[in-house]
């Protein structure tokens, strides 16, 4: 099986029950997008491809005028993402935008520089305030979904406080 940065995305997703490519987007946007983002442009091919693999399986189920195709898991697929989730490698890979533009900010003004930590305090703030939101709602996650969201949650919560902490540190490096 070919594999894509997206293919555990869809394969998971559907673990947990049918949907369609806008229910799959839909559920990133408010799960895994804080640590995994797959796009419109990601999910529909490879929704395609997995099925041709027969990976998935579609059925054509129109919402009103729209079309709509609901997508399920078949028993290769679950194999597939079970293979996944116990395979000999895990990589831990980061990107960060923002840390990247710290890491160069000194080719900036001082004051401009401190500006790009507070927005990514700021950063850290707005998506407390969304995964708290998601942890507000009625009903429960699975287990291992409740675990992540409590990483994002402490993650972003030391984040804060580390940028808060930094910021203090270099504004009184500055008056030295």
């Amino acid at each position: 099986m070919k594999h894509t940065a997206v293919t555990p995305v869809v394969l998971g997703l559907l673990a947990l029950g049918p949907r369609s490519g806008y229910d799959i987007k839909a559920t990133v946007d408010r799960s895994t997008r804080f640590f995994w983002a797959a796009s419109y442009g990601q999910i529909y091919p490879e929704l395609r491809r997995l099925e041709a693999e027969g990976l998935i399986a579609g059925e054509d189920a129109p919402n009103g005028a729209r079309g709509r195709r609901v997508y399920e898991l078949t028993n290769a697929g679950r194999k597939a993402l079970e293979q996944w989730l116990v395979g000999p490698t895990t990589t831990i890979e980061y990107r960060d935008e923002s840390l990247l533009r710290l890491f160069f900010a000194d080719a900036l003004p001082r004051e401009q520089a401190l500006g790009l930590l507070e927005a990514r305090r700021r950063g850290h703030e707005e998506y407390l305030d969304a995964l708290r939101a998601i942890d507000a709602r009625p009903g429960t996650d699975p287990d291992f979904v409740d675990l992540v969201l409590r990483w994002g949650i402490d993650f972003n919560e030391w984040g804060r406080q580390w940028c808060e902490h930094q910021l203090q540190r270099l504004r009184r490096k500055k008056r030295s």
